[in-house]
């Protein structure tokens, strides 16, 4: 028996095989997970390894996960069949272009019943009105971070902050191109879901005249620049900012509630490319019990779209007024819509010639 065993652990490893299941045969399944970076707990801080926590549960999936820096970088590698993924986590407007063009699988709810416990006031959504292909994950809105050693108060006046001259080569911008517009739209005062090509126009103007100011565009790099006081101000999301702060407490979050800002959900949805449908779909109700969702945004600092979950998280995350705004506050926010493709695609091109004028 011991040569029996031995014998199947020496070809267990000259395969390279992650674990030997029942005997010499049978393998893992892998599911393939793509997030936003930095966007789930791994065990850092004494925080919950929400995905050693799943792979211990289901001891027969290995999750391999990678990151994204944006819903265009990700939307862009899926339309060209550049990978294979099983499971994503789009914004509401990217789960709307995707919804349209057939990217998206229906969800099987029977495998998901942790769905119950998501609020109803996010179900229905426009970007998927009859909830058949995704599951909030996370919801939150977008501010200024700046650094009160360094910045004037009086200068905090709006979105505005980001051109200001005094502060050239230390501001950091958006690189993607619906959050950067989104930012022009609301300081010229259009819609952020106009289609109008003259307005979208006249923001990359704008945007071409804060070029000179911007250290540089960023997405995940803004914890580092931000935290090791490198940059002093830069647009972002109130989640990473509760992360931010941890490290660095002076730094501060400001909504320009009188001009409009975003708010925004992000879904977990299963693409066409999935091969392990019902493994994502375990996936996606992990991620929804009420006690790993709440130890996932106790950590990450974004909002959690189930009321259950705040009973596994500190009160003093669940009561912070920049994760969780008042009614008040979020009457001034707005979302971002799908855009029809040549608007989206005038948008990008408008962008990145504003990026690299």
């Amino acid at each position: 028996m011991k040569k029996v065993i031995a014998l199947c652990l020496a070809v267990c490893l000259a395969l390279g095989c992650a674990a030997c299941l029942s005997g010499c045969g049978g393998e893992k399944t892998t599911l393939y997970v793509y997030n936003w970076g930095q966007y789930i707990a791994e065990g850092d801080d004494d925080s919950l390894d929400v995905i050693a926590a799943f792979e211990e549960k289901y001891p027969d999936i290995h999750v391999e996960y990678s990151t994204f820096d944006s819903n265009e970088i990700m939307y862009s590698k899926l339309s060209n069949g550049g990978i294979t993924v099983d499971v994503i986590f789009p914004s509401d407007y990217m789960v709307g272009r995707m919804r349209q063009e057939g990217m998206l699988m229906e969800l099987n709810f029977d495998n998901i019943p942790n769905y119950q416990y998501i609020d109803d006031s996010f179900k229905n959504m426009a970007y998927d009105p009859e909830n058949k292909y995704s599951v909030p994950y996370t919801w939150g809105t977008v501010g200024i971070i700046y650094n009160s050693k360094f910045v004037d108060e009086a200068d905090v006046t709006g979105w505005e902050l980001l051109w200001n001259e005094k502060y050239a080569d230390k501001i950091l911008m958006f690189d993607n191109s619906r959050d950067a517009f989104g930012i022009a739209q609301y300081l010229l005062g259009f819609d952020v879901n106009t289609t109008d090509e003259a307005q979208l126009r006249e923001c990359a103007a704008k945007l071409m005249e804060q070029k000179p100011v911007v250290q540089q565009y960023v997405m995940d790099q803004i914890f580092d620049s931000m935290e090791n006081e490198e940059a002093w101000i830069a647009p972002y999301y109130a989640g990473d900012y509760l992360t931010m702060v941890e490290e660095n407490p002076d730094l501060k979050f400001y909504r320009p509630a009188h001009q409009g800002f975003n708010i925004f959900v992000d879904a977990m949805c299963i693409p066409t490319c999935c091969k392990e449908k019902e493994a994502a779909e375990l996936f996606i109700n992990f991620l929804c019990d009420p006690e790993i969702s709440g130890q996932n945004m106790d950590y990450l600092g974004y909002s959690v779209p189930a009321s259950a979950s705040k009973a596994y998280m500190d009160p003093e995350v669940t009561e912070d007024p920049v994760a969780y705004p008042s009614a008040d506050m979020l009457e001034k926010a707005t979302s971002f819509n799908f855009l029809p493709e040549e608007t989206a695609r005038v948008m990008e091109s408008l962008f990145m010639e504003a990026r690299n004028s």
